[in-house]
């Protein structure tokens, strides 16, 4: 490794430093304050990059200083304007005043930039990040630190709707990759000063800045302090997507269930904030992510609470109910064609079995290959281009299916049961849950294919015994209906009105628990006792 005049030798390494962590040699060590040995440090770690901009110039047109910075990162016009020109002349309230180097950082601070995202720094490992980050050092000949000023302006995609999570009637903004943005989203339908948002870095490559939002008064405390102790304890090259951070923090990671929930959605990360979970944000990806989760958070959506109680309830229950389909249905149905066909009444039994009277597998295997293809078809349609996917579902839902019945290869009523079990996946509205419940029918149709309904049955009590037994964050995963919580189930399998829902959650353990204000409630128990009055005046 290359020794730099005026730091002296690097630390000593066990073995061969990599390139990517040449700067560690460097932790600790203070900038030089010689101007020459400062630019030699930043072309050992960056020389290599076309982007790189040097510019030298003097301050005030005195001071022999060095400016860096990677040109496709910074807002070149900020550069330019706010930095470089006010360096280079001299502010007429400083004339006549003398500006050495040990004092001009601060005359240049406070004086003389027009940026406030300006920070002094004495350490090379900071002058570095600051470069990395899209930031502009400025060095000055004489001084044993530099300014590190907020130039960073990368190209990003546009707030547009959510692409995972659809709504009828909500807001139609989404998140983006920028953490500040994100950032800002959140604090727009969020406007309160008990909002807190703390940053750590995880990633020794990508050192990708990560966000933990919480609401200070509202969230647990203890929650907060295992979020970051879990955090802290990650030590990974690269944090590319939220989601390598959501395979460290989960509480079991081998279960199909998803025990971390993702959204692109801030009015959905606001509603959670607001019932004392935390978020997780990373820069990089429009998904962030709420803990703790329990179960009953997959089959719910945004909607469920800007439309009225009654017709939302109607509608979650029909979602609740296609949750079930799509993970009983199929090994129902291979166990009562394959054990019970008693079970079914005699006329649709003869239909069944005339339908089924050239296929020449088994019930478990028919449903195992058409299921097996389902799920090929789903994948291709997804990974095939947005213009070519559609087209290809329909041929594979019309023409294959249609073939396949035809030339004997699996009966109409195996085809119209997956087509339905497929359909009820669909439906519910968190991708990771539905394809832990599509997983999960492989195993039952097995045990429904060897044992009949016996096998079904053994497989939902272990399925539900293992969902008991998860948590998320310390809190049971099927909460509030076990343990049970009479305020909680008001929102569990029906959408109460707002006015019964007047606690936070109690499992998350909020600080403040009371959602509804009590003039609020009395007011609304007060209309209730009108509203009958006048109709039993009427009666």
């Amino acid at each position: 490794m290359r020794i730099l005049k005026g730091y002296g030798k690097p630390k000593q390494k066990k073995a061969v430093a990599a390139p990517g962590q040449k700067l560690d040699a460097y932790e600790n060590k203070p900038v030089s304050t010689r101007l020459d040995d400062t630019v030699d440090f930043i072309e050992m770690l960056f020389g290599g990059n076309s982007d790189l901009i040097i510019r030298h110039f003097r301050v005030f047109g005195e001071h022999p200083a060095v400016l860096a910075y990677f040109s496709n990162m910074a807002d070149q016009i900020t550069i330019n304007v706010d930095i470089l020109k006010p360096l280079m002349y001299k502010p007429s309230h400083l004339e006549g005043k003398p500006a050495e180097p040990p004092q001009l950082m601060e005359v240049l601070l406070n004086d003389a930039l027009y940026n406030s995202e300006a920070v002094r720094e004495t350490e090379l490992a900071k002058l570095a990040n600051g470069i990395l980050r899209g930031g502009t050092v400025v060095a000055i000949e004489g001084s044993g630190e530099v300014l590190v000023i907020g130039t960073r302006k990368i190209e990003k995609r546009a707030i547009d709707q959510p692409a995972t999570e659809q709504v009828i009637r909500g807001p139609r903004e989404g998140l983006i990759e920028q953490l500040g943005t994100n950032i800002a989203l959140i604090r727009y339908r969020l406007q309160s000063a008990d909002l807190r948002i703390h940053s750590m870095e995880i990633g020794r490559r990508t050192n990708s800045k990560v966000a933990i939002c919480f609401m200070e008064g509202i969230t647990n405390p203890e929650l907060v302090e295992e979020v970051k102790k879990r955090l802290s304890k990650i030590d990974i090259d690269a944090v590319m997507d939220s989601g390598y951070l959501e395979q460290f923090i989960e509480d079991n990671h081998i279960s199909p269930f998803p025990q971390v929930q993702y959204t692109e959605r801030p009015d959905k990360i606001v509603a959670n904030l607001l019932e004392g979970r935390v978020a997780i944000l990373v820069d990089g990806s429009p998904l962030a992510l709420v803990v703790p989760t329990v179960f009953s958070q997959f089959y719910q959506t945004v909607e469920d609470y800007t439309e009225r109680f009654l017709l939302m309830s109607a509608i979650r229950l029909a979602r609740l109910i296609a949750l079930v389909f799509s993970l009983v249905f199929p090994s129902i149905y291979v166990s009562i064609i394959s054990f019970n066909p008693e079970l079914i009444p005699t006329e649709f039994a003869v239909a069944v079995a005339g339908g089924r009277a050239g296929v020449p597998f088994p019930a478990v295997i028919e449903v195992l290959i058409i299921e097996t293809s389902m799920e090929v078809l789903r994948e291709a349609t997804i990974r095939l281009p947005q213009q070519v996917g559609g087209a290809l579902s329909i041929v594979g839902v019309l023409v294959v299916g249609q073939a396949a019945v035809a030339a004997g290869f699996a009966s109409p009523i195996t085809v119209v049961i997956i087509a339905l079990t497929t359909i009820g996946s669909f439906a519910t509205p968190a991708y990771n849950a539905a394809l832990a419940l599509r997983l999960l029918r492989f195993p039952l149709i097995v045990m429904a294919g060897v044992f009949g309904l016996y096998g079904v049955m053994i497989g939902l009590i272990l399925i539900a015994n293992h969902l008991l037994s998860l948590k998320s964050f310390g809190v049971p995963y099927l909460s509030p209906l076990v343990p049970g919580n009479f305020q909680g189930m008001k929102d569990l399998i029906v959408r109460g009105p707002l006015s019964w829902m007047t606690r936070r959650p109690s499992f998350l353990g909020p600080v403040d628990d009371r959602k509804l204000g009590e003039q609020t409630e009395k007011t609304l128990e007060g209309n209730l006792m009108d509203t009958a009055q006048e109709n039993g005046k009427e009666g």
